[in-house]
This record gives structure tokens, C-alpha cells and sequence, in this order.
């Protein structure tokens, strides 16, 4: 990776507002958080602007926030009544989203601006983590309804000269997301993530035939019995070079496992 190029990054967007919260559930999310916050110290420069990828939101084509200043959008339900006056004032970025938009036009992809869109939880929860001074412009990318997992690596393929203009770009979901048996598939928890180490150590091309076949890999469906919380994976993947991914971290929430990868 050069000094001006960023990578492509997948991480844990952990879970609802757990970080600014006390007790167990942000005990539970600790390591998670931990991890988060030293994200900035894996870069070798700041970012310029931040386009991050949501498992929060999906349209029928992929779609970019263009306001100039986003709101907030508090898409969980349940938690103390301070998890929803939490803050993040960084601006959006009205001109990387109509360029996004274009690179993924010019690749043969329909895409579009939403200039009305907020930040859902999946944007501005982990990014208050990582960085905190919410001095950084953000602009948050939709899921494709369909959930293809081979589409969603060819968008991030288009977005990738994006890297090189000094924009960061973060998959953001989690790697084990089955919250109706969040404990009963630990053991496929972990065993999906030693398939998603072998899987992403390829090239391009190689990564992207084996994330198409993420289903059938041992615990893949135990994991996720629906893929959005994956699929920004598979953006982060496309948008990254034919080196393999490196793994920045593994850890658990309870007992199952969690990670995060990076793409040179």
C-alpha cells in the first residue's frame, strides 16, 4: 500500500448503542470496542473523507447520503433513553457521493444520491468509535436489496479507485450475527471465521468465487441466517487488490467469535 492509498476495511459495527452504555452489555462489547478504537493507528495517514458501507440499509440499487450535514437515524429499540441523544456532527460529503455514484455508473451499475438520508446505527455508532472528533466527511453506501453477494464484490471493485483519492472505505457489520441463537452456534461462530481466513486470502477474483459460495461453508448459515450483516464484507473485498486480506483482529461477544479484516 502506498502513503496516499487507504485500505479496505470490514469491521464490527457492534451491537445497537452497547458502547455508551454501562453495565453487561458494554462489558459484553468491550473487546470490540477496544478494537475500534486503535483502527486509526492501522492507517498510515488520516483519511481525507470516510464512505462506509451499512448493514442498515437497503434499496433496490445501491445508494449514497449526499446531504451536506446528515442526521441521525436511531434504528434500535429498547435501550436507555440517553443512547438516543447521542451525537455525531461530522459533515457528509455531497461531492464523494455523486462521485461514488459515477464510478459505480460507469462500471454498468445503477446507483443514485440520497440527498435526505441520515446515518443509521451500522454508520455512526462505530465511527464515534473510531474517531471521535467527528472532523472526518462521511458518506454512508446502501446494500442492494437482492443481497448478491458476487454484485455487492463487483461494487466495491468500481468504488475502488476511490482508495486512491484518499478516502477510506469500511464495510461495516458483523461477522456473527445470528441474534435469535446468538450463543447456541458458537462453535460454528468460530468455524466460520477460520473458512473466511482461508476464503480471503486469495486475489480478486478468487475471493469473490469463494464469498459467492459463503453459504455452504462450515457455520456460514449458522452465522447468518440472512446475510446483510455480510454482505459489506463482500464491498470492503471488491475494493481491495489482488493481495490477500490480513486479519486485524479476532475476539468474542460472549462466547462466539467475531473479526475484521483488512484489503491492501
Amino acid at each position: 500500500m502506498s502513503a496516499a492509498r487507504m485500505p479496505s476495511l470490514y469491521l464490527p459495527h457492534g451491537g445497537g448503542p452497547s458502547f455508551f452504555m454501562s453495565g453487561p452489555r458494554k462489558q459484553r462489547y468491550q473487546a470490540t470496542e477496544d478494537f475500534l478504537r486503535g483502527v486509526h493507528t492501522l492507517l498510515a495517514t488520516p483519511p481525507r473523507a470516510i464512505l462506509q458501507v451499512s448493514a442498515h440499509w437497503e434499496t433496490e440499487v445501491p445508494a449514497f447520503t449526499g446531504g451536506a450535514r446528515p442526521g441521525l437515524i436511531y434504528d434500535y429499540s429498547g435501550f436507555p433513553p440517553e443512547t438516543y441523544r447521542l451525537r455525531y456532527d461530522a459533515p457528509g460529503a455531497p461531492a464523494l457521493a455523486q462521485r461514488a455514484c459515477a464510478l459505480l455508473s460507469e462500471a454498468g451499475h445503477a446507483a443514485r444520491v440520497d440527498p435526505e438520508r441520515g446515518w443509521d446505527h451500522g454508520v455512526f455508532i462505530p465511527l464515534k468509535v473510531m474517531f471521535p472528533e467527528a472532523d472526518i466527511p462521511v458518506v454512508a453506501m446502501s446494500l442492494q436489496r437482492g443481497l448478491e453477494p458476487g454484485l455487492h464484490c463487483d461494487f466495491g471493485r468500481a468504488l475502488r479507485p476511490l482508495r486512491d483519492e484518499g478516502v477510506l472505505v469500511i464495510g461495516a457489520g458483523m461477522s456473527y450475527h445470528n441474534l435469535m441463537h446468538f450463543e447456541a452456534h458458537a462453535a460454528d461462530s468460530f468455524a466460520f471465521h477460520d473458512w473466511l481466513d482461508e476464503a480471503l486470502a486469495g486475489g480478486q477474483e478468487q475471493r469473490r468465487a469463494r464469498l459467492s459460495l459463503w453459504h455452504d461453508a462450515p457455520g456460514g448459515r449458522a452465522s447468518h441466517p440472512r446475510e446483510e450483516h455480510l454482505l459489506p464484507l463482500m464491498v470492503a473485498s471488491g475494493a481491495g487488490s489482488e493481495s490477500g486480506a490480513r486479519r486485524l483482529w479476532r475476539g468474542r461477544v460472549g462466547p462466539t467469535c467475531l473479526g475484521a479484516w483488512a484489503f491492501d
